[in-house]
């Protein structure tokens, strides 16, 4: 019975790649036809609106940070770590 179960998982893992190859190659990208002048003249008109409305934008000169106003403005020194002491040392 376990010589059957895998048997039919081999031949489940082996149908997909033998399918793959019996695939014609097929251009699913076929080549369209050209523009004519007037499409590339609208196209250049359109890409010309487009870089202008680009510039209009106005650069941000505020920080996008959401938590700005939560922190202060100067990180704080780090606070030196005292020493570590030992305890139940014979020393002192």
């Amino acid at each position: 019975m376990r010589i059957l179960g895998a048997m039919a998982v081999v031949a489940m893992l082996a149908t997909p790649a033998y399918a793959q190859m019996q695939t014609p190659h097929i251009n699913l990208l076929s080549d369209g036809p050209s523009k004519t002048p007037d499409e590339i003249e609208q196209d250049a008109v359109k890409d010309k609106a487009y870089r202008e409305s680009l510039k209009k934008i106005p650069d941000a000169k505020t920080s996008s940070d959401p938590w700005g106003s939560v922190r202060s403005e100067t990180p704080k020194a780090a606070t030196p770590a005292k020493p570590k002491t030992k305890t139940g040392s014979a020393q002192q």
